[in-house]
Parts: structure tokens; sequence; C-alpha cells
């Protein structure tokens, strides 16, 4: 028995591919680090970008406002004595008629609503991270840049929540540039952490000694020849390792790897769920206690903002200090100078990185597939989550504490979700693929049910189709469910469609086609406030964009693409060594061309 686990472990041993790459196993304390870090990070994703920061903004533009019906009414009264009084009553009757909950701002000269004010902020910052994204991501594939860039962008966004608590109504425009800095540093830092995942699954002990865990698309190795010095193995092993192979010979989607990916993933999200809804519950005390002590709203949500950005900072440092460096390979430039010089060689060399990752996935049909999908899925998603908490906060005029409850509800169910669709999953025999078609169509009862608003029927009743405010909370619990199993299987899906050796260039394109989508929804439902002063209209854009992605879903073959995958991964090594020879590299270029086709 010992010498059969010895052989195996034995099996599972490969040299470096590269000069400094960590082959050390996978420690219980390193994935404890991985697992700190998104215990901190999604406690800003889910209470401040999912919850507070979005009504923060709002209600800073609308104490500056005037009501959408007729342009000269304050949204918000602050004149003393019968004046205030007085105003407070004309804001009452206004209220009672549904086409003025909307209020309107002057922003660099231009009439906005203030639930658009938020959206187009949103817009703003996912556009600005993606072009962060850019600029970082293929660095993080080499030397020890992973984990510096994973510190500096937490700390940096932590900060940024924290400087909420200085931002006054007068100077409200610059929470729209803390909320850019932070949503930038939260995705740019979530690209790096799930860039962590093939690493910890190629290392850890449970696939050591697999026959077929090198050719699932989690090991590392230099795909360009970007460091010309680096150490070669031995032609044998080279031939041995990267040889393509039909996709028969390779795992199936439910393979160890993938389990075990999915399971690190699954895990992640429910821990930082977890902390979510405890910080949630923590943010209603305060914003409870605030209330008796008769502190303007805004006070109350920037204080939460300013613990949220604690929480984010501090167990940042245990995820610094567990997780390993886990180095790529050395990124030469060959540009000398100052630091200045080098920051923007090593910009451009991102650049050129990413396109040379983009002429890459192209060859991959499998992942060009799910990558649109991926653009489409997650416009939908960011852009649901803003409007709901939008549509609470002016449609349904529900104060910060019930929808710090509705946070709190679809963070819940998102732990539910996380491990829920898992068994639901092994109980259909489900691909992974068809699990997040079927989140998909979970999720389209929101926008249809918001559209029952129209019926007259409804009108009448004067409940359903979110008429009343208790309404959002059963579909705040779907919204959260479907988040739960989204989360858990997106991006491992993903996972098994990347070339060996792009871990974070493939998921920075993966973390760029979902912030690029997720700045077209926002502002397109912002277009739809500004011009019709209300909401509810947005659900049927958001029913159609939750739709799209479903088909191309489906269609995914995975097993297939992971044959796709390891394949031009072994023509590009061959490519590489090639090229520092001397030979020629355009038979293996001719090759890769070729993944476009069907092959058996």
């Amino acid at each position: 028995m010992e010498d059969g686990v010895a052989a195996r472990s034995q099996r599972g041993r490969r040299g470096p591919r590269y000069e400094g790459e960590d082959l050390s196993p996978t420690t219980s304390l390193e994935l404890r680090g991985f697992y700190a870090y998104g215990l901190a990070a999604e406690v800003f994703a889910v209470c401040g970008i999912g919850s507070f920061v979005p009504v923060t903004l709002e209600q800073l533009a609308r104490e500056g406002g005037v009501l959408w019906s007729d342009k000269t009414t304050p949204c918000v009264a602050k004149t003393a004595g019968k004046g205030a009084a007085a105003l407070a009553a004309r804001l009452l009757t206004r209220a009672a008629s549904p086409d003025n909950n909307q209020c309107v701002v002057r922003v660099f000269g231009a009439e906005l609503t203030t639930s658009s004010f938020a959206m187009y902020t949103f817009s703003l910052a996912v556009f600005t991270q993606a072009l962060a994204l850019v600029s970082f991501s293929s660095i993080a594939d080499h030397a020890t840049y992973r984990k510096k860039l994973l510190v500096a962008f937490g700390f940096t966004g932590a900060i940024s929540s924290m400087l909420f608590l200085f931002i006054v109504p007068q100077i409200f425009v610059l929470g729209s540039l803390l909320t850019i800095i932070g949503v930038t540093c939260l995705g740019s830092s979530f690209v790096i952490l799930n860039s962590y995942i093939p690493l910890l699954v190629a290392n850890h002990p449970e696939t050591q000694g697999d026959d077929d865990h090198e050719m699932n698309g989690v090991v590392s190795f230099p795909m360009e020849p970007l460091s010309p010095g680096l150490r070669r193995r031995e032609s044998s092993d080279r031939e041995d390792l990267y040889t393509p192979v039909h996709s028969s010979g390779l795992q199936k989607a439910d393979s160890p790897a993938l389990k075990l990916s999915t399971k690190i993933s699954a895990k992640g999200v429910g821990i930082g769920y977890m902390a979510a809804v405890s910080v949630q519950i923590f943010s209603i005390l305060i914003l409870f206690l605030m209330s008796k002590m008769k502190v303007s709203s805004t006070l109350a949500l920037r204080l939460v903002l300013f613990f949220v950005g604690i929480w984010w900072f501090a167990f940042t440092i245990p995820a610094a200090k567990w997780l390993k460096d886990r180095p790529g390979p050395p990124l030469r430039t060959g540009i000398s100078g100052g630091r200045l010089r080098s920051c923007l060689a090593y910009t451009s060399f991102a650049w050129v990185s990413l396109w040379k990752t983009v002429k890459v996935a192209a060859k991959l049909r499998q992942a060009v597939i799910f990558l649109i999908a991926w653009f489409l899925l997650s416009d939908a998603i960011a852009t649901v989550s803003g409007t709901a908490i939008l549509f609470a906060r002016t449609e349904l005029r529900m104060g910060t504490v019930p929808i710090a409850i509705l946070s709190i509800t679809a963070t819940a169910s998102g732990i539910a979700g996380a491990s829920i669709w898992p068994i639901l999953s092994r109980r259909f025999g489900w691909k992974t693929n068809h699990t997040l078609v079927a989140c998909l169509c979970f999720m389209e009862i929101v926008p249809l049910y918001g559209l029952l608003g129209y019926l007259p029927f409804f009108q009448s009743l004067g409940w359903g189709g979110l008429q009343q405010a208790w309404e959002i909370y059963p579909l705040g619990f779907v919204h959260g469910f479907v988040m739960g199993g989204i989360s858990s299987y997106a991006r491992s899906f993903f996972g098994r469609l990347i070339p060996p050796g792009m871990e974070a260039a493939f998921y920075a394109l993966f973390a760029i086609t979902d912030k690029g989508s997720s700045a077209v929804g926002p502002a397109i439902v912002g277009v739809i406030v500004d011009a019709t002063g209300t909401i509810r209209p947005a659900f049927f854009f958001l029913a159609v964009l939750i739709a799209l992605p479903a088909p191309l879903i489906w269609m995914v073959d995975v097993e297939k693409g992971q044959a796709d995958a390891v394949r031009l991964a072994g023509i590009m090594k061959k490519r590489s060594v090639d090229d520092e020879s001397g030979e020629s590299g355009n038979e293996g270029l001719q090759e890769a061309e070729g993944l476009m086709r069907d092959h058996d």
C-alpha cells in the first residue's frame, strides 16, 4: 500500500519549467490565505458596491437635487421653522404621485437624475477597471508581481472606502472618484486571486500523481519567448508533457482537478458571503443607533463604508502573510533606467501581452464562445444588482435599514446557493455549463416579475409586479441564490479552458470581458431613467439581457476546450523553443490556426 502511494507521489513530481518556479505543495495555511482575501474583499463587494455605495451616492446627490417632475422643489428640506414644515408637506404631497419619485442634479453642467448619477458612476468605474486590468494582468504572471499586486490593490481599495467618511453633500462628485478607485481595486485584486486557483490546484496533494493533472490547464510555464535566458527542460520531457492529444484522452468535465477547483472556489465564495452577512448585520446596528441620535442619513452611510474599508484592510494582512508568491517566469523587458521608465515599459509590455492573449484566445473556439456569453451574463448580473438597489431606494421609497436587510437576504441566499447548486448539479447529472444555464433561467424571474406591474390586473390589486416594498425581498433571495451558483461555477469552469502558463493573463481577459460589459448595462439603464423619470421600463431591457447568454453557455464543450487549450500550449511552447534555437516556427503557427477547425 505504502509502495503504491510512494510510486504515485513520485510519478506526480516534475522539474521546474522556468527559473524560480515554486513547486512546493499547496498547504492548508496557503489556502487560508486565499480564503482570507476573499473574506476581506467580498465584504466590500457585497456591503459596499452591492448595497451601501449606490445608496450613498444617490443620497449625497439627492441632498443637492430637485424633483424630476417640476425641476424646482428641493428633494431634501434644508431650511428651518415654518418654511421647513411647508416644504416637508409639499414633498409628502408630491411623493404620493407615482411620477415624482426621482430627483435631478446638475453634474458638470449636465442634468441627471440622482439614480442615473449612481449608474453612470458605476459604468465609468468598471470601464476604468478594465483599463487597469489591461495594464497589469500579464505582469502578474511573471516574477513575484502576483502577490505584490494583490496586496497593493487590496490596501488601496480599503483606504478608498474609508475615505467616504469625509465626503459631504457639497462635494458629492468626489464620491464618484472614490467609487471608481474602490471598484477598480476590487475587480483587479479578484482577477489576481482567481489566478491563484489553477496554481493551488496544480500543486495540491490531491492532484499530485494524477496521470492527467498536468494536462488539465492548471500548470504554469512560459508561453511566450518573453524571457530569453530561461532554463529549458530536456527535449524528451518537453515532448512527453506537451504532445497534442485527442479530447478523449483528457479529463472529463467532472475530473478531480475540476472538482477541486470548484470546491476551492465555492468555499471561498461561501466564506466571503458569510463575512458579508456578519458585516451587514453590524452595519444595520450602526444605522439604527445613528438614527436614534438624529444623525443625518449620509453620515450614517459613510460611517458604514468606513467600517467596511477597515474590514477589507484588516483581513488583507493575513492574506499577505499566508499566500505564497508563486512566482512566474522572470519579466525582462530589456529596459533599464529609473522607476518611471520601468513602469512605462511594464505597462507597454502588458498591453502587448493582452493583444497576444487575445490572439491566443481567438484560436480557442470554446473559450471564445464562453467569453461572449460571459460578456452578456456579467452585464446582466451587474445591471440587475444596481437597478434593484436604486429601484428599492427611489421607486419603493425604502430606507437604508430595509435596503441593508435586503442585501442580507440576497447574501444569505447566496451562501445557500453556493451549497445547493452543486447538490442539484450532482442530483440531476448536470455539467457545469448546464448548471449555469439553470441559474440564468432562475434569474429571469426578477425582471419578468417587475414587468407584471404594467398589467392592469396587478395594478388594480395594488401589489404584484414590485408595487409594494415587501415584494422585493423574495426577488432578493432569488438573485442571491443565483449569484451563489454563478460565482462558484463560472471562474472554475473558465479555468478548464485556459492554456497552461497563462492563468493571470486569461483570468484578466475573463475580468476585462466581465467589467467591460458591466459598463454597458448600467449606462443604458441610466439613459432610460433620465428619459422616463422611472426605473421600471428598464425591466424590459434586463429580461432580454439575461436571456441572451443562455444558448451560448449551453453550446460550450469543455472537454474539447480542454483539448484545444493543452494542444495549443504545446504548440506555443514548441514555437518558443524553436525561436530561441533559430528554427522556424511557421509549422507550429499553421497548426495552431488549425485549432479553429473541428477535430476528433
